[in-house]
């Protein structure tokens, strides 16, 4: 018989999946023709709930946070770095190769997870770099992530400014709802015996999925040349 621990580890393993429609879709096309400003709120709550990639790197960047203070330091400087990016490049209409920064995105996962696993000390003999500043900077990319995706879309020149605004909070909004449920997750599991073993398993899975998905979207840029 599993025990609770197993069982809930079995669950966030499945997470990436479950939340397989990360991406685009003509649904939130639809959505975004028929609605205004709201639409586009719940279109970007909606990516970031189903974006397993963005999702992954916050668990990594939180797991070992215990304060509620340093949880809100941290998730505050990751979404200044996406907001500047999002709101920036969509506004000025920078494009960039969506498989590139999702590579991008997927070796942040495999950084994060490399760092809480002690990687830096054991491999390179060095002491991990800030961790405040590689929040910013990766967040920075992962705002082109999704700078990318809202330009996917098709929208009207009408309150431009306004939609993508929406969108940005919209994803925050989501990025609020992924995470809570995970901070409690991980803070009731530090009670837990079995912490130490978790720790390790997850960030292990961090580093594997991390990879995994830099692979992928290697191998999805280089088939489009």
């Amino acid at each position: 018989m599993f025990k609770k621990p197993i069982c809930i580890l079995v669950v966030l393993l499945l997470i990436p999946l479950w939340l397989s429609a990360h991406g685009v879709s003509a649904g939130d096309q639809q959505i975004l023709d028929q609605g205004g400003l709201l639409a586009y709120l719940w279109v970007g709550a909606k990516h970031m709930v189903t974006g397993y990639d963005h999702i992954l790197f916050l668990v990594g960047v939180i797991f070992f946070l215990k304060g509620f203070n340093d949880i809100i330091k941290f998730i505050t400087v990751f979404t200044i770095g996406h907001s500047i990016t999002l709101i920036g490049a969509t506004f000025l209409g920078i494009q960039t190769n969506e498989h590139l920064v999702d590579a991008v995105i997927g070796l942040s996962v495999l950084y994060k997870g490399f760092e809480n696993l002690g990687g830096f000390e054991r491999v390179f003999k060095i002491s991990s770099p800030n961790l405040l500043g590689m929040v910013f900077s990766f967040g920075l990319i992962h705002g082109l992530g999704l700078s990318t995706r809202l330009q996917s879309f098709a929208m009207s020149e009408t309150n431009i400014f306004a939609k993508i605004v929406s969108f940005n909070v919209g994803v925050e909004l989501g990025q609020v709802a992924a995470l809570v449920p995970i901070i409690f997750v991980i803070n009731r599991w530090r009670a837990w015996k079995s912490y130490d073993a978790f720790s390790k398993a997850v960030n292990s899975y961090l580093v594997i999925a991390g990879m995994g998905l830099a692979v992928f979207q290697l191998l999805q840029f280089y088939s489009l040349i």
